[in-house]
């Protein structure tokens, strides 16, 4: 279990405190907004009203006491900004920001983050990717030119066996896991015959769908 500090509660910050809570995380919420830190307060086990540009406010925190620290403004980059140095000048272990640009990202990591994400980006990369072809039902990027794919079942492929697609050598891809319903089969059997409920979980680089279709 981590504990959390995450500062901004629009609809990025909303998300990853529910999600974070969900988990089993003690998170903090921390807005100028009454309304916001009020609607927080199910899903949080602190929230507090506060300028997060303001040193003392800051420094009551205690920002150094958290495993991380999620810098989620969005609508006011010089807010993100001083925001993000005070934390590392209050001795924050690990910050993370949020950005809509690369230029903005570049001043955020000169001043204190230690990560910087682009939640608008990456998500329309996702939706690209999941509705570019009938097969992909989610995907996981690893690096620019890899991914881990969960796939529905082309229909060519059903009743036959990952032994007989030899899928590697043709589409070079490596079916890591099979999902079934809710059930996630790791130890993957290559002489099980594919069916129309299975979900394939593949390895690959990112044009290695398109050869599957």
């Amino acid at each position: 279990m981590k504990s959390v500090l995450i500062i901004g509660m629009g609809r990025f910050g909303r998300h990853c405190a529910m999600k974070l809570n969900e988990l089993g995380h003690e998170v903090m919420t921390v807005d100028r907004n009454e309304e916001r830190v009020n609607d927080s307060l199910s899903f949080s086990t602190n929230a507090l009203i506060g300028d997060s540009t303001n040193y003392a406010f800051m420094e009551s925190l205690g920002v150094s006491d958290f495993d991380l620290c999620i810098v989620a403004i969005g609508d006011d980059f010089q807010s993100s900004l001083e925001t993000t140095a005070l934390l590392q000048e209050l001795g924050a272990k690990y910050v993370v920001a949020r950005a809509c640009r690369d230029v903005q990202a570049k001043f955020l990591l000169r001043n204190g983050a230690n990560e910087v994400v682009y939640p608008e980006r990456e998500l329309a990369e996702w939706c690209a990717i999941r509705y570019s072809s009938d097969y992909i039902l989610d995907y996981i990027a690893i690096d620019k030119k890899h991914a881990i794919f969960e796939i529905a079942v082309p229909k060519k492929w059903i009743g036959k066996t990952l032994s007989q697609l030899d899928a590697r050598r043709k589409y070079q891809i490596n079916v890591v896991a099979i999902k079934e319903g809710d059930e996630l089969i790791t130890n993957v059997d290559p002489d099980l015959p594919l069916t129309e409920e299975h979900t394939l979980m593949v390895i690959g680089e990112n044009g290695a769908v398109d050869r599957i279709r």
